[in-house]
């Protein structure tokens, strides 16, 4: 096989792995639907691979980082709001729709995804979060507002609830404002000031 056919191959087999992983996950996932999903035979993840566990590290490997670009920036009172609107509001088609995480959370049997999720989270969101609350146990107002977050993520994309499925981040404003100030302990803004 060509080298180019062999790159294409692989790059097809990926794709179809990391939408298959994220909207079923790594243990409900088999080689064979990948496999079929890439119109290739299933030998051929071996080959370029060697298992399903280095396919789904692999793919992994390929989820973004740290706050997405950008999202540092500008007025802190507002950090809450950019972090709605990138991870909820964003356009996750090449992971199935749904932020990384959320369809990590499908593979969360899998140690690797658990740890590599709580690394996100932690090392990301809630540090950040931290570092803006105000008084007693900013750990755990961190960790409260990050929940939130990722339940607000949760509900409307994986669970599809009407009023979170149909809401636009406008809509959660206010509440985004009103929690995230709560929590933290310090005036928040729902809407970044350069979107509303």
């Amino acid at each position: 096989m060509p080298k180019r056919d062999r790159e294409a191959t692989r790059a097809r087999l990926l794709e179809a792995a990391r939408l298959r992983f994220a909207r079923e996950g790594y243990d409900a996932t088999s080689v064979r639907d990948i496999a079929g999903d890439a119109g290739v035979d299933a030998t051929l993840i071996f080959r370029y691979f060697g298992s399903k566990k280095r396919l789904f590290d692999e793919v992994t490997a390929d989820l973004p980082a740290g706050l997405p670009d950008g999202l540092p920036d500008g007025p802190e009172e507002e950090l809450v709001a950019r972090m709605l609107r990138a991870v909820v509001f964003h356009d996750w088609t090449r992971y199935g729709g749904e932020h990384p995480l959320v369809a990590m959370l499908r593979s969360s049997a899998h140690d690797d995804a658990r740890q590599r999720m709580r690394q996100e989270v932690c090392d990301t969101y809630v540090d950040a979060l931290r570092d803006l609350a105000e008084g007693d146990g900013p750990e755990l107002r961190a960790e409260l507002l990050s929940a939130w977050l990722v339940g607000i993520g949760i509900l409307r994309s994986v669970v599809a609830t009407p009023a979170l499925a149909g809401a636009s981040a406008d809509d959660l404003a206010p509440h985004v404002e009103a929690v995230a100030s709560a929590l933290l302990g310090r005036p928040m803004r729902g809407t970044p000031s350069s979107e509303g």
